[in-house]
């Protein structure tokens, strides 16, 4: 059986591991090192430069140079964490042909899913050379909030560099597959991932060679990249000041100070200063300018200070999902270079209330858990099972907007659930299904990841077809949904593509809109569901008034219509107490009517009750009931 190797694509290095023997093996590049950086870069002749080699020339030959690529995939242009690193970018970034976030070099586009096909390749080509065999197939990591258009993405991004992907695996979930492999004592712990450009945190409880994820949380667009810009902004700052010259806007000095960035934070990390030093950065009618600057551990921290403490909430949030509090974590494993500056470790001890595990290698950890899951794969690792989650709600719009869930956060994968709607309205033979994400009440809040209809439903009262939705998430976290007329048979589903995935960004301000708007968001909630219920039972009392006109005594059928016409009437307000009032009349009314219709049929009684069953059967599913149809 070939090799599987476990490749971690990240933002700003990768890494690859395969099983060897029965050691986990992290291979070192042709360079010598074990991780190459994730740069991609085109000479003028054209010829294709991966890795080392490409940030070698990165100054010189910044527009043709892409890096951090890993932020444009499976998103659109127009995203708003695309429009702020297209300001940044040296390079080009155009918008393909259906809105994707695509980079330009010399006139030609291309994709992220190329780029990054480019760096597994290299990737592949690494282990197979080491190994002595051929590469076929691979277990890949992403950050654990990537979508479902991010992680569809990135498997045809292996599938470019000619490989079987076998199975996507969230990072932080690799990172604790590595750590707890060898662990022979039930534990929990925290996995914080702080890499080059995204923060995840996982809690995981592990033992006897099970591995739970029990909730995950992040920050989508916070990483090493973006404490290389905060600081690269602030030498900018003060070299205008001085000079009055903005570097900003020139590729190669942007570049340039890119580098020396990553650099100082890298050494500050260690050293309490260190010393900057570009000369020629720039030039005008005066001559030559060089940046000279000394900067310092404080200096740093101050720069950085808001994006550490965007740390602070995703953990939190965590644990409260997890059920757990912070002194019930017994390890905290680091994930990504930048969990080496002091001031990230200093306030991973301030949440979790212990200094964390330095017992593992941040840069290599989520690789080698890639080559054990993919030796679970193959059966080379025996006895170890993993158990990871959804990190967003999925569902779909009902009556009244409302955004009803069928899978909740956190739930195991893979995964089938599925839940029983109806129609809305009397004959209606097509029922629109709208698939959502994200954790707010409403569906307007929530993120669309697609839209499919089920047509052919035969005539029938609203509240009698039985459409059953199913939605199913693999093991590499895709989407499947379809609906089915359990009447009739006829199906129809969708597998959620990458077209219709959601950004990150998107993604982070579900969960933060969700968590601060849950009190607002009930009450439109509830005022949905009042109105969904005096809907309900308004058709259904006159369905009763029509059928039964002869029957009902003509005191009691105006006192329920202009009830009905007082309910009816309250519907399209906000006054929530009013409303429920109304309704409780209506239903007080309509039961004793039904009290004195039975009365009085009597052998018609059974005549009654299946006029009143299918007059009353839109009510049962009213504020569940599928998105309008025709």
């Amino acid at each position: 059986m070939s090799t599987v190797i476990g490749i971690d694509l990240g933002t700003t290095n990768s890494c690859v591991s395969a099983i060897v023997g029965d050691q986990t093996e992290v291979i070192a590049n042709a360079e010598g090192a074990r991780t190459t950086p994730s740069m991609v870069a085109f000479s003028e002749s054209g010829e294709r430069l991966v890795g080392q080699i490409a940030k070698r020339q990165a100054v010189t030959n910044p527009d043709r140079t892409i890096f951090a690529c890993k932020r444009l995939i499976g998103r659109k242009l127009d995203a708003d964490e695309v429009e702020s690193f297209v300001k940044i970018a040296p390079f080009k970034i155009v918008g393909a042909e259906n809105g994707d976030a695509w980079v330009e070099v010399d006139g030609k586009a291309c994709s992220p899913q190329e780029i990054s096909a480019m760096i597994l390749t290299r990737m592949r080509e690494t282990a197979s050379e080491f190994l002595g065999e051929p590469i076929e197939k691979a277990v890949i990591t992403v950050p654990a909030y990537f979508n479902d258009a991010q992680r569809q993405a990135t498997k045809e991004a292996g599938k470019i560099a000619g490989l079987e992907v076998l199975r996507i695996i969230n990072e932080p979930t690799a990172a604790a597959l590595s750590y707890g492999i060898d662990q022979d004592q039930d534990q929990k712990i925290a996995v914080f991932d702080l890499g080059g450009g995204t923060f995840d945190v996982s809690i995981l409880e592990i033992g006897d060679g099970v591995f739970q994820v029990l909730s995950t949380n992040g920050d989508t667009f916070l990483g090493g990249e973006d404490f290389d810009n905060v600081i690269v902004d602030a030498l900018a700052a003060q070299f205008e000041k001085e000079t009055e010259v903005d570097l900003r806007g020139d590729p190669m000095a942007l570049q340039r100070l890119k580098e020396a960035a990553e650099r100082a934070k890298h050494e500050l990390s260690s050293a309490e200063e260190t010393d900057i030093n570009l000369p020629f950065i720039c030039a005008d009618e005066e001559g030559p300018k060089h940046l000279v600057h000394s900067m310092t551990r404080e200096e740093i921290e101050t720069l950085v200070a808001d994006m550490v403490a965007r740390l602070d909430g995703p953990c939190r949030t965590a644990l409260a999902d997890a059920g757990l509090s912070p002194d019930e974590i017994d390890e905290v494993v680091l994930v990504g270079g930048m969990t080496r500056m002091p001031l990230v470790r200093k306030k991973v001890e301030e949440i979790f209330g212990r200094p964390p595990t330095t017992g593992v290698n941040p840069d290599e950890v989520v690789a080698a858990g890639a080559a054990i899951q993919g030796g679970v794969l193959t059966g080379e690792v025996e006895e170890v099972l993993l158990l990871d989650v959804t990190p967003l709600s999925l569902g779909v719009e009902t009556q009244g907007g409302v955004a009803t869930k069928i899978i909740d956060k956190n739930t195991t994968i893979p995964c089938t659930k599925s839940q029983v709607f109806s129609t809305t309205e009397d004959h209606q033979d097509v029922v629109r299904i709208h698939v959502l994400q994200g954790e707010r009440e409403m569906a307007e809040d929530n993120m669309t990841m697609g839209r499919f209809e089920l047509v052919g439903i035969p005539a029938a009262p609203r509240g009698v077809p039985q459409i059953e939705v199913s939605f199913a998430i693999d093991t590499d976290g895709v989407v499947h949904v379809s609906a089915k007329d359990l009447g009739t048979g006829q199906s129809q589903g969708i597998e959620v593509t990458a077209s219709s995935g959601l950004s990150e960004e998107e993604v982070e301000r579900l969960v933060e809109e969700a968590q601060g708007s849950a009190i607002a968001d009930q009450a439109v909630r509830s005022l949905i569901d009042l109105r969904n219920k005096a809907d309900g039972l308004m058709y259904s009392a006159t369905k009763i008034l029509e059928e039964f006109a002869e029957d009902v005594d003509s005191s009691d059928a105006a006192d329920l219509s202009a009830q009905i016409e007082k309910t009816g009437s309250l519907i399209v307000g906000d006054d929530s107490a009013g409303l429920g009032k109304a309704l409780e009349e209506l239903s007080r009314l309509s039961y004793v009517l039904t009290e004195k219709l039975y009365a009085k049929l009597g052998a018609s009684e059974e005549d009654f009750a299946d006029a009143s069953e299918s007059a009353g059967a839109g009510d049962s599913e009213s504020s569940d009931s599928a998105a309008d149809g025709d």
